[in-house]
């Protein structure tokens, strides 16, 4: 310290007066500098509020409880009958069981106004199977529900009700913009309490918990408990960035991770619902598969990522516009395929009958691919499609025999008429090849997206990749009507 104040006084001192006030002038407007970019840095964190108060009071008007009836059957018709007849069980006296009746049952669940006309929207989980339907206002108004859509896979509805006046609607916020860490206000009715207000941070992102195809929830450690279902998640803007849907408790009760369907997807649905009553998504018509380290070293991906086309649907729009089988999907629409399980959300949230761009990777190249989408009906939903002979051969260095496929075997193995390739007769125990599940009867239809015929073929692939420095070759295998790509190891020989 006393080194470099010596030193600095020094310095100044052998500057001129004008130098020297020229250099402290010079530091000042460095020192104010500095200053207003950590200010701005600061200014454009968002700090937590001394209090909610505000925003509660003008975004509570637009939440809404729900209470849904319906009949239901099972059940002794009352408690006195079920008293009776484990008196008489008791004492071996045969009678006949108590009749079994239909019965009410109720649930509540929370909602939001997005519209001023009346529409309301909540989870499908809250009103399925409802036979009746009502909203409690805020000021206690309590209005009979119309039904206008719900969708399952999204867990998502629409309701509208009916109402004299003009009724304070919520406005949608944009859920990817909010970080993790920013503060998020919940509202909603849990376990029947009424409008209850709780707060928090979004805690993470894009979360699979495997409750649907569509799968990108908002986590937040704001409580939310059985009631909130259906409830909006409110920035500080005080917009909607989230439908709260579900909680992780192994008690039933809010431990701190609760789950909310980002806004992005929630208002594509909503608009879909409200003008349609279901929702239409996009259809490419191609079968995926997750790209691992292994399959991206064999198809000489420098990472892996990306979905893996596993098999292309006939009369699809992927066949139509010229997607093939092994392709590595990279972009869908000027969106990167980070992984595969992105693909299907985002080709269901593109318009049905809008062309895109798609890029691939094909044996080594970038390609892009306009595509025309169609639409996805059930039955694609549920679905998610003879060479030369001679004696036979040998697939070493994977660990397998192979054959031609002749008529014996065809009939030995059951395999499809029209099924063409190389078959698997046999595979060494322990070799990767068993590893990686293959087994005798399935069929070797590419190597490395090279087609095949012979087990000839097959080596001289298998041999080439090992020649060239690769560890892994993929195979593209054929069972039981389903495609799919298997990255195996080459052993050593």
């Amino acid at each position: 310290m006393t080194y470099i104040h010596r030193n600095s006084q020094q310095m100044f001192t052998a500057l001129s007066p004008v130098s020297t006030v020229a250099l402290a002038r010079w530091l000042l407007a460095l020192l104010v500098a500095v200053s207003l970019m950590c200010f701005s840095s600061l200014a454009n964190a968002k700090q937590p509020p001394d209090s909610f108060a505000d925003l509660v009071d003008k975004l509570s008007p637009t939440v809404v409880n729900i209470s849904t009836t319906q009949t239901v059957e099972g059940g002794p018709s009352n408690d006195f009958e079920e008293l009776f007849r484990e008196f008489f069980e008791r004492r071996g006296i045969p009678g006949e069981p108590p009749q079994q009746r239909q019965r009410r049952a109720t649930s509540l669940g929370s909602g939001f106004i997005i519209d001023s006309s009346g529409y309301i929207v909540t989870n499908h989980h809250v009103i399925a199977g409802a036979d009746e339907i009502s909203v409690r206002l805020s000021d206690d108004t309590t209005l009979e529900a119309e039904l206008v859509g719900s969708d399952e896979k999204t867990d998502l509805a629409v309701l509208k009700v009916t109402s004299d006046v003009d009724l304070p609607a919520a406005e949608w916020g944009d859920s990817d913009s909010i970080r993790v860490g920013d503060w998020v206000l919940a509202i909603g009715n849990p376990f029947g309490l009424g409008g209850t207000v709780t707060a928090g941070i979004l805690s993470a992102r894009q979360r699979d918990i495997n409750a649907g195809p569509y799968d990108d929830f908002l986590q937040t450690d704001a409580s939310i408990n059985r009631g909130n279902s259906g409830g909006p998640m409110f920035d500080m803007d005080g917009k909607v960035i989230g439908v709260n849907s579900m909680i992780y408790s192994p008690t039933g009760g809010s431990i701190g991770i609760g789950f909310a369907i980002p806004s992005r997807m929630a208002k594509s649905i909503v608009d879909q619902l409200k003008e349609f009553g279901e929702v239409k998504r996009g259809w490419l018509g191609v079968r995926i598969q997750t790209v691992t380290e292994e399959l991206a070293e064999g198809m000489r991906l420098e990472e892996p990522k990306g979905a893996l086309v596993a098999s292309v649907t006939e009369g699809g729009p992927a066949e139509k516009s010229g997607i093939q089988q092994g392709d590595v999907i990279l972009e869908f629409n000027g969106r990167e395929v980070e992984e595969m399980r992105k693909l299907p959300r985002m080709v269901a949230e593109t318009s049905i009958g809008e062309e895109v761009e798609v890029v691939v990777w094909r044996k080594g190249e970038r390609k892009t691919i306009d595509v025309q989408l169609g639409e996805l009906d059930e039955e694609q939903m549920a679905s998610l499609e003879s060479g030369p002979e001679d004696s036979g051969g040998e697939a070493g260095a994977l660990g397998l025999n192979l054959s031609s496929i002749t008529p014996e075997l065809r009939q030995r193995f059951e395999l499809d008429d029209d099924a063409q390739g190389v078959i698997v007769t046999d595979v060494a125990s322990g070799s990767t090849a068993m590893e990686k599940g293959l087994q005798p009867g399935d069929i070797i239809v590419e190597v490395d997206q090279e087609e095949v015929s012979e087990p000839g073929q097959v080596a001289q692939l298998v041999e080439q990749a090992k020649e060239e420095g690769y560890r892994v070759v993929t195979l593209l295998i054929y069972r039981g009507g389903d495609y799919q790509w298997v990255a195996v190891q080459i052993e050593n020989s």
